[in-house]
C-alpha cells in the first residue's frame, strides 16, 4: 500500500494559474511517451510516486498518449484504483483531444462531437468521474472557433472538466479569439499549453502578452527540448536514449551540430551555477510570470527528483540571462 511522504509539499512552490484561484505546481509531470505498453507498469508507478512524493500534484495526459493510443489513460486508470483514489482531491489531472485518435471522420480536429465522445471515453479510461483541466489540443481552422469553444464550455457546465484549455495555439489573435469567445460564454478558459524552451521560444511571439493581458495560465511542455537540454547529447547520441531507441520523439537528425554547440556553451553557465543544464534550462522557462508550470517527461525517477531540485537554486540573474540570450541568438 503507497503512503506517500509526510514532507511532499516543503520543498516545492506553487504558482497561481493566470488569474484564476488554481495553483499548479512549478514542475508537473507529464504522462506523453513512458505511459504506454513499452513501460513496465513498476516503472510507470515509480514515476508517479516520485512525483508526488516531491510535491508534484499535477498530472498531464491526452487521448492519444501511448503507445498505442489511449494507453497512458487505461494505465493510469489502474494507478488510480492501486494509489490514487484515496489521493484524488490533491491531484489536478489533464488530458485533451484535438489530434487524431479513431478512424473515420469524427475521431479528429476540433467538432463538438469529437470533444465531447472524446472527454467520454477518457474518463471511463481513467476510471474518473471528471477531470481538473480538459484541453482543446490544437487549432482546427475548420471548425468554428464558436462550435468548439461551445463544446468546451458545456463540458465545464456538465461537470466533466473542473476548468478548460488550449494547446499549440501560437497565433495570438487566435489564442485570443478562444479566450474571448469562451468568456462571451461565462467560462473563464484556464490555462494555455504551448512548446516552449530555449530552442523554441515560440511563445515570444506575442503570445505571451496576451495570456498576460487576459489572466489565462500558462504550461509549458517540452520545456527541455526532448532532451536536447539536459545535457545528454552533448558528446555524441548515447546507445540507451530517446534518439538512438525511440525515433518517434526525437529524431537523431535533429541533434544538429549547431545546437549540440549551443548546449555545450549553455552547459557551461549551469556548471558555474553548481547545477545541471536540465535545471538551467527549467529555470529559464520558469523565469516569466506568465508561466505557471513546467510540464516535464521523465523515463527514471531520478529524474523527476533532479528536475525538482531545480527550485533549489536561486533566479538566473540579469547577466546569466544576457549571456544565454548571446548563445541562443
Amino acid at each position: 500500500m503507497y503512503i506517500p511522504s509526510d514532507t511532499r509539499y516543503e520543498r516545492m512552490t506553487y504558482r497561481r494559474c493566470g488569474r484564476s484561484g488554481l495553483m499548479l505546481p512549478a514542475i508537473s509531470l507529464g504522462l506523453w511517451h513512458n505511459f504506454g505498453d513499452i513501460t513496465p507498469f513498476g516503472v510507470q508507478q515509480s514515476l508517479l510516486r516520485t512525483a508526488f512524493d516531491s510535491g508534484i500534484t499535477h498530472f498531464d495526459l491526452a487521448n492519444n498518449y501511448g503507445p498505442p493510443y489511449g494507453e497512458a489513460e487505461r494505465n493510469f486508470g489502474i494507478h488510480m484504483d492501486r494509489d490514487w483514489h484515496t489521493h484524488r482531491d490533491e491531484l489536478v489531472i489533464s488530458t485533451k483531444a484535438g489530434y487524431d485518435m479513431w478512424p473515420g471522420p469524427y475521431g479528429d480536429h476540433g467538432s463538438r462531437k469529437y470533444l465531447m465522445a472524446s472527454l467520454d471515453q477518457s474518463l471511463k479510461r481513467m476510471h474518473l468521474d471528471y477531470v481538473d483541466i480538459f484541453y482543446h489540443h490544437r487549432p482546427d481552422p475548420e471548425t468554428p472557433i464558436e462550435e468548439t469553444m461551445g463544446a468546451l464550455n458545456d463540458i465545464v457546465r456538465s461537470g466533466k472538466a473542473l476548468y478548460v484549455g488550449i494547446s499549440n495555439y501560437y497565433d495570438p489573435d487566435q489564442a485570443r479569439k478562444a479566450i474571448e469567445t469562451l468568456r462571451a460564454m461565462g467560462t473563464p478558459l484556464l490555462i494555455h499549453q504551448p512548446n516552449y524552451s530555449m530552442f523554441n521560444r515560440s511563445i515570444e511571439n506575442g503570445l505571451d502578452a496576451v495570456l498576460t493581458e487576459e489572466g489565462v495560465g500558462c504550461i509549458a511542455f517540452a520545456p527541455l527540448n526532448n532532451g536536447l537540454l539536459t545535457g545528454k547529447y552533448l558528446n555524441g547520441i548515447p546507445a540507451d536514449s530517446r534518439a538512438a531507441h525511440d525515433p518517434r520523439y526525437l529524431k537523431p537528425q535533429a541533434i544538429t551540430e549547431e545546437k549540440v554547440g549551443k548546449a555545450r556553451r549553455l552547459n557551461g553557465i549551469a556548471q558555474a551555477r553548481g547545477q545541471s543544464l536540465a535545471q538551467m534550462a527549467l529555470q529559464w522557462v520558469l523565469r516569466r510570470d506568465v508561466v505557471t508550470s513546467a510540464l516535464i517527461g521523465a523515463s527514471r525517477p531520478e529524474q523527476i527528483t533532479e528536475n525538482v531540485r531545480t527550485l533549489d537554486f536561486p533566479r538566473l540573474t540579469e547577466a546569466e540571462l544576457a549571456q544565454i540570450d548571446a548563445i541562443l541568438g
